[in-house]
């Protein structure tokens, strides 16, 4: 069988969520080629010994530059903050390294496209790309939107996607990365909602046209981090003063999609009492689907051709073998959950790199959702007024 040799450059939250996938995707699956967790990198040596031995890597490094030009590394897999997605997935894509890079694609749409435009290049050489919006790969997300390509919902009239974290409530938690503008490119917006904007457009199969929105920023000023730039923004050391906050903490928005079905969308990291609610909802003519993140084995459905007397939402679990993703594990009615997202994003990965076809979400996909947080950005700072998406981005449904 095929070896890929995978190099994970940055560690951390996001680290520990794709050594996962990495681990368990052959062990669960036949996949057509064996990935091997070949080497770590990260800018603190001691730190990245400790990750690699901790998850399973064989060995660790922290120079990036290097582990990238090596002729034994086939995939680079990129979990680092933002602000170095796109020099670290140029740099791997031309030296001929398949890519995943974490959402958002990147922090700012030049550099998005910048990205994708490499990414086209190198995949006329063979070379593929393919950037982490995990949720879609959630057994229940890709059964609804398999549904809603069936027309179980008929004409899609109206769609409503949220994510809602409160772990910034608390305005003594330090400024650690995310909340600062040049490392995160935006906060709730780019870090959460981002999902949310890709989750809308992966199910509906619809591209958003033009959106109004505004963003706010709660808590101005946090205790400093000793490193700043270190961490995944929910723990920390404080040390003296306090640093400003250059993201937002809120973003609520309607956005009208290419069809001229109207969504609305809402990203805060001060939703007090929601840890992790990603939530969408559409409706059509025909019916309405809903999916809620915290209830993550399930869909809501509802029939609106069924008798007026049977009507109403019913809860379908999605633990079958016939559901996407599930034959590869647990007999029906055992439930998964959030890491086996990342298994089967390396499942979609390995069978797109081996089949010489993109895996999705492509970079191009990436650029379109970085499009739509620069359109909310610019229609806040002109009072929420309809701001066009730009185009250029097309959204596959996979």
């Amino acid at each position: 069988m095929t070896t890929l040799r995978v190099a994970m450059i940055g560690h951390g939250f996001m680290g520990a969520a794709h050594s996962q996938g990495w681990r368990t995707a052959p062990r669960m699956f036949d996949l057509p080629a064996e990935p091997e967790m070949a080497v770590i990198v990260g800018r603190n040596a001691e730190a990245v010994a400790a990750a690699a031995h901790k998850w399973g890597w064989a060995e660790s490094a922290t120079d990036w530059r290097e582990v990238v030009a090596r002729d034994d590394i086939d995939v680079v897999d990129i979990v680092t903050p933002g602000d170095s997605h796109a020099e670290i997935a140029i740099a791997a894509l031309e030296a001929g390294k398949h890519v995943l890079c974490e959402k958002p694609l990147a922090n700012t749409v030049a550099e998005a496209e910048a990205m994708a435009d490499a990414a086209e290049r190198a995949a006329a050489r063979g070379i593929r790309a393919m950037v982490g919006f995990t949720y879609r790969r959630v057994p229940a997300v890709t059964f609804l939107r398999n549904l809603i390509a069936e027309g179980a919902v008929g004409t899609i009239n109206q769609v409503r996607a949220s994510y809602r974290q409160d772990w910034l409530v608390d305005p003594d938690m330090p400024l650690a990365w995310r909340l600062q503008k040049e490392h995160a490119g935006s906060g709730a917006l780019g870090d959460i909602g981002a999902h949310a904007i890709d989750l809308a457009q992966f199910v509906t199969g619809l591209d958003l046209e033009k959106v109004s929105g505004t963003i706010e920023t709660i808590v101005k000023e946090r205790p400093l981090l000793e490193d700043s730039t270190s961490g995944t923004g929910l723990s920390g050391t404080a040390g003296v003063g306090k640093g400003q906050v250059t993201v937002d903490d809120i973003a609520i928005f309607t956005g009208r999609f290419e069809s001229g079905a109207l969504a609305s969308f809402e990203a805060s990291r001060f939703a007090t009492g929601r840890k992790n609610a990603l939530q969408i909802e559409v409706s059509g003519d025909k019916g309405a689907l809903a999916f809620d993140l915290e209830d993550l084995n399930s869909v809501q459905f509802y029939d609106r051709t069924a008798p007026a007397d049977r009507q109403g939402f019913r809860k379908i679990l999605v633990t079958e073998a016939e559901h996407p993703y599930v034959s590869g594990w647990w007999p029906a009615g055992h439930m998964l959950g959030y890491e086996h997202g990342f298994s089967h994003q390396v499942k979609d990965l390995v069978e797109g790199i081996v089949a010489g076809t993109d895996p999705q979400p492509t970079f191009a996909d990436g650029l379109r959702v970085q499009r739509v947080l620069e359109a909310v950005e610019r229609s806040s700072e002109n009072e929420s007024a309809w701001t066009r998406v730009a185009s250029g981005g097309t959204v596959q449904a996979g």
